[in-house]
């Protein structure tokens, strides 16, 4: 029985997509991802981060209340808590954006605003793929670009620091999202950073070709858009 030409260009799109990204590199964990204490924004003109729960301990880092370059509001990450006699939290273990990548440190409670954070982000680099979590249920999978040998996209802890709609760079696709991460590349738009966005090249998902950032499709990009909010961990995960 013969077939239209509209029924064999979708058999044939639908072949070329299972050779470049086979169904075996879905195969990744479907358990959630650890959870996190929760994010929010800094309440105070600088926060200091200490590598320590102590006020006398060395400062790692120095985190304005606002971004210098667009004065939006800092968010922060915290994925620790120390408590004190009442059982309220005294000092957050935060996630500190910057270079290097991993780094982490010890903020007054009272001087940061911390909500509950039910998303998570993960980011299987080797298989390429992209889950969304709302706390134990996983709500999106989907294949994803990665960084190209020599400029892979980093493993780690991160989170969402700024949402927006590309205007003046289309290749960003639909909707963008910057991160704490840092690529390889100190040259790149805004000191390297590593951006989880969407793309007018939906053939290169499912490969290592761009320079740190993490491609997903259009319609992966709009899903986020509608759900995840400022600081939302973003996990990088090796395999």
């Amino acid at each position: 029985m013969s077939r239209s030409p509209h029924v064999l260009r979708k058999l044939l799109a639908a072949a070329v997509a299972a050779l470049a990204f086979p169904t075996a590199a879905l195969a990744v964990s479907q358990s959630p991802p650890k959870p996190v204490i929760g994010s929010g924004t800094i309440d105070v003109p600088t926060l200091l981060v200490r590598n320590a729960p102590s006020d006398g301990a060395p400062v790692i880092a120095r985190l304005s209340e606002f971004r210098p370059q667009d004065y939006r509001p800092r968010y922060v990450l915290a994925i620790e808590a120390r408590k004190g006699k009442n059982g309220k939290p005294t000092w957050y273990k935060i996630s500190a954006p910057g270079r290097p990548n991993g780094r982490t440190g010890w903020v007054p409670a009272k001087q940061v605003s911390i909500r509950t954070m039910p998303w998570q982000v993960v980011v299987y680099r080797d298989s390429r793929v992209v889950q969304l979590w709302k706390d134990e249920q996983l709500l999106h999978t989907a294949r994803v670009a990665v960084g190209a040998p020599g400029m892979e996209t980093p493993i780690g802890l991160y989170y969402v620091t700024v949402r927006f709609k590309p205007v003046k760079v289309p290749f960003l696709g639909t909707f963008a999202f910057e991160t704490s991460a840092y690529s390889k590349l100190s040259e790149w738009p805004g000191g390297g950073v590593v951006g989880l966005h969407g793309t007018t090249a939906p053939q290169s998902l499912g490969q290592a070709v761009s320079h740190g950032c993490i491609r997903i499709s259009n319609e992966s990009a709009n899903f986020l858009r509608d759900r995840i909010p400022l600081g939302t961990p973003i996990r990088v995960l090796a395999s």
